[in-house]
């Protein structure tokens, strides 16, 4: 059976663009085709021209759909910049600052971001991952009371501490970012293997989970050192490198002063099942109980409670 579709939404981040074409299933938006495109930091500034490239044939078909996104699309490096909404906060209050706006006919929609400021004067904010984040607490009631650390690994890795339903804080990491600087842009790295070496990445990570010093930027040249030793081959040294980075990120999370990780009896995940596996063997060799949960999972039931509590109100 061949569905009217209702609404596009797209997950526009930095590097990668998302869109899913859907229908309403009395409640729960359900995908009946999806694209992917450059990310918002990759189409030099022709957000336009790249969003009609992914979703016209879609247009062609169905007519002009309203298009729900979320993302760096709506930072100050997208498309049209959309406020950040103040911790603590419930992700679903984002839906009150809606930005809208028309193109190619369709009616854009983009969800704000969400900020954090700690009485030390700490800043931090991110964009797309409060819908991941909403999408993680309609999964299970029992997310929606208490405590819980949820890590979502990327570009720029976010941990995000959630009490009773809201966001209480988060920090984040450019773990992403850097892994491919110094992959791309610097002597660390001279061939560009795919595949992730375990045994490579684990020796990485060792370095800096273990560190009680800050081994992180001295340990980042040991990447070259091993390799100039004998004691790295090249085709492992970028996993060795994903080791010493995520190892540094989850360190870092373990011992933040904003939360107490004896308190919390597991970390959720949430992403690709490449990155999370790599985040999930780095937190499980502190000891660390993992639970995970795909990020497409998450984006839908995100963007179908938005679409629930405003969308269908306003189209």
């Amino acid at each position: 059976m061949r569905h009217q579709a209702d609404v596009i939404v797209v997950d526009w981040g930095a590097s990668f663009l998302r869109a899913y074409l859907c229908f309403d299933n009395g409640g729960e938006l359900e995908v009946m085709e999806q694209v992917s495109g450059p990310g918002a930091a990759k189409v030099s500034q022709q957000f336009e021209a790249a969003l009609n490239s992914v979703i016209g044939h879609w247009s062609a078909q169905y007519g002009a759909l309203p298009v729900l996104m979320s993302g760096h699309i709506g930072s100050s490096l997208g498309w049209h910049e959309t406020p950040y909404v103040s911790c603590p906060v419930s992700p679903l209050e984002v839906t009150k600052e809606l930005f809208e706006f028309e193109s190619n006919g369709h009616s854009i929609f983009v969800v704000p971001g969400v900020s954090c400021e700690e009485p030390d004067g700490h800043a931090d904010v991110m964009r797309g991952e409060e819908t991941h984040v909403l999408g993680w607490l309609t999964m299970d009631e029992s997310h929606r009371h208490g405590k819980h650390l949820l890590c979502l690994p990327g570009t720029h890795t976010k941990w995000v501490l959630v009490e009773e339903g809201e966001i209480k804080v988060f920090k984040t990491a450019i773990t992403g970012e850097l892994f491919d600087l110094l992959c791309h842009h610097s002597v660390l790295i001279q061939q560009q293997q795919s595949e992730i070496d375990i045994r490579a990445f684990e020796q990485g990570a060792k370095l800096t989970l273990e560190s009680e010093l800050g081994q992180f930027v001295h340990g980042l040249f040991s990447v070259r050192t091993l390799q100039v030793q004998g004691k790295l081959d090249a085709e492992h040294a970028k996993s060795y490198l994903s080791g010493l980075l995520i190892g540094s990120d989850v360190r870092a999370a373990l011992m933040a002063p904003q939360w107490r990780i004896d308190e919390l009896s597991s970390i959720s995940l949430i992403g690709s099942h490449p990155l999370c596996e790599l985040f999930s063997q780095t937190l499980k060799m502190k000891g660390i109980t993992v639970r995970s949960t795909q990020e497409k999972e998450t984006c839908l039931r995100g963007y179908s409670a938005i679409y629930q509590k405003v969308f269908k109100s306003v189209t």
